[in-house]
């Protein structure tokens, strides 16, 4: 990290670490009806606590939870706001320039959510039609990409979060939600049977945390942790516990069965970019 200290001798020196976390990213991390914040990537990202406690040897490691949106969490793991973002962060090359990426805690595509009753089966269909996504995210990119390049003549709105994407969703504004398929299964699993993921994946991304750039030391202590809770039988229960079982607020259940392509990933730890 240059002339900086590196974030394990912050960590360290202070006492402290800065987690990042989202606000409506469910099932990865989101607020429960006590307002605490849990998830998915939340238990990735509090066995990594864990791990750096051990090895610092710092048993009551103080954590402070920072909200990020998908617009500013970038900037605020670059500027050292926050030492460890494990939200719904897509890996790609483009972020790879900003910040680092752990190993890969999950693997998405991209689709859309829509009213069972609105026609609309796959991309195609939302020729002049009106789109919802979040700011920020790789969905957005590439549904701008696909409306220029197929002259499809979308009106694409784009919101500061999943939930008030969601709001305009189902107030009627847009016609379909684009987005993660894991997250519109998590958004959907508290509304009406009304709503249906359709759609080609229009992308396969792989999940990450997000670290600072130039600090290989800190990211083998992160990727050693995800890499032991995935080897173990740990990740598999996680997964289990958040994509098979009722889950807060609602208790509501998002029955997706583990994937093969997930098992191979739990298998095989690796901070690979699909893209």
């Amino acid at each position: 990290m240059s002339s900086k200290k590196g974030t394990l001798e912050k960590i360290k020196d202070t006492g402290v670490i800065a987690l990042g976390h989202r606000e409506s990213s469910i099932p990865f991390s989101y607020y429960d009806e006590r307002q605490q914040v849990v998830g998915y990537s939340r238990d990735f990202q509090m066995m990594i606590v864990d791990a750096i406690k051990e090895l610092l040897d710092l048993p009551h490691l103080q954590v402070t939870d920072i909200p990020v949106t998908s617009q500013d969490r970038i900037p605020l793991v670059q500027n050292g706001t926050v030492d460890l973002e494990c939200g719904s962060t897509t890996h790609n090359r483009e972020r790879e320039m900003q910040v680092a990426f752990s190993n890969t805690i999950f693997l998405i595509g991209t689709r859309l959510m829509t009213n069972r009753n609105a026609g609309i089966t796959d991309f195609p269909d939302l020729k002049g039609k009106t789109v919802v996504t979040t700011a920020g995210t790789t969905s957005e990119r590439l549904l701008r990409a696909m409306n220029a390049d197929e002259q499809m003549g979308m009106t694409i709105l784009s919101t500061e979060d999943h939930g008030e994407s969601l709001h305009s969703f189902e107030s009627g504004r847009a016609v379909a939600f684009m987005l993660d398929d894991a997250l519109l299964a998590g958004e959907a699993a508290g509304l009406s049977g009304q709503y249906v993921i359709v759609g080609t994946p229009q992308s396969r991304e792989a999940y990450g945390c997000m670290i600072r750039k130039d600090d290989p030391e800190f990211k083998k202590v992160v990727d050693h942790a995800i890499a032991d809770v995935e080897k173990s039988g740990k990740a598999a229960n996680i997964y289990s516990k958040w994509f098979q079982h009722p889950i807060p607020p609602e208790g509501a259940n998002l029955n997706i069965p583990l994937s093969d392509e997930m098992k191979h990933l739990y298998a095989n730890p690796n901070d690979e970019v699909l893209d």
